[in-house]
């Protein structure tokens, strides 16, 4: 009786023992060791990346507070000592307005690319329509389509709108250069969320208006959170539309530079003389408005992508 109690076995048991019979702990072994290498490989590679990207940071930190024979004499030594006029010098040179002009631009063209494009990829994701498809790969295709072969057409109809070196008219542009990353990412957040609760808000009555900015909107607050920061450091890195773009035209016109032409105009201003001290001091007043934003949002930004990719 007890021989046969012990060879009737759980189905649970039979079943774990013939999934697990086939592998011995040689093979275990085996898949552990290749899951460490895989392992070890791509941490070495993350921190050699980051080494990469976090030593000429560090250098051009530290050569804001060194003088020119410092930072020749050696790369990436402490300063003998800590010099700040670095800084106030690059502000009197210029910097200083350029970031003005930055900020004036940013303040208008972010919000108005993130209320035109989840609206624009709220529609696309909720609301079918015949041509919806096209109407999104239109979109998305804007994000294919290097800038560098619409600068020509693009100055000629800024210029025909007379908006060349004025501030709407780089905001403009700055909108309709972001709205395809913009439209693509909150299209597939938007489509990740949940129905029943538009629907239920339809059956309350709730206009579609109300729907979107009431109901849908807060829901999608982890993707405009994440969008928003790359159309923030984007916008803010941009070089060659402000150039071709903000220009003077004539001797009288006002210079209206943004922070990225202003390091190139702060280079061009010392000639043949050396200071890099100051170019070093504008170039870490340009990144340290970028590295704040990023790391005060950097768990938004990490949950607003997983999200909108696992769900």
């Amino acid at each position: 009786m007890t021989a046969e109690s012990t060879a009737i076995k759980a189905p649970g048991e039979a079943s774990a023992e013939r999934s697990g019979g086939g592998a011995g702990p040689g093979q275990g072994a085996k898949r552990g060791s290749d899951g460490m290498v895989l392992n070890v490989f791509s941490h070495g590679f993350l921190a050699v990346w980051a080494i990469l990207i976090v030593l000429p940071l560090i250098w051009l930190a530290l050569g804001s507070f060194k003088t020119d024979a410092q930072i020749g004499g050696s790369a990436l030594s402490w300063p003998s000592h800590w010099h700040f006029d670095a800084f106030s010098r690059a502000w009197d040179k210029g910097i200083g307005d350029y970031f003005a002009h930055t900020l004036i631009v940013m303040v208008f063209s972010v919000p108005l690319t993130m209320l035109l494009g989840s609206m624009a990829a709220y529609v696309l994701a909720r609301y079918p329509f015949p041509g919806n498809r096209l109407f999104y790969y239109f979109f998305v295709s804007g994000a294919m389509f290097p800038v560098f072969l619409a600068l020509v057409p693009l100055f000629f109809m800024v210029k025909r709108l007379d908006m060349l070196n004025t501030y709407q008219g780089l905001i403009l542009v700055y909108v309709a250069y972001s709205m395809p990353f913009t439209v693509f990412f909150m299209h597939s957040f938007f489509r990740t969320l949940p129905t029943a609760v538009h629907e239920a808000a339809v059956i309350d009555g709730a206009s579609d208006t109300r729907i979107f900015f009431q109901v849908m909107l807060p829901m999608a607050k982890p993707g405009l959170i994440s969008v928003g920061i790359f159309n923030v450091l984007g916008q803010w890195n941009q070089y060659i539309l402000p150039s071709v773009l903000m220009q003077p035209q004539t001797g009288s016109d006002p210079e209206r530079y943004m922070l990225t032409q202003g390091l190139i105009q702060l280079q061009y201003q010392m000639g043949y003389e050396t200071d890099l001290p100051v170019l070093f001091a504008g170039v870490t007043i340009a990144m340290i408005p970028m590295l704040v934003v990023y790391l005060s949002f950097q768990r938004q930004i990490q949950a607003g992508l997983t999200s909108a990719t696992l769900k």
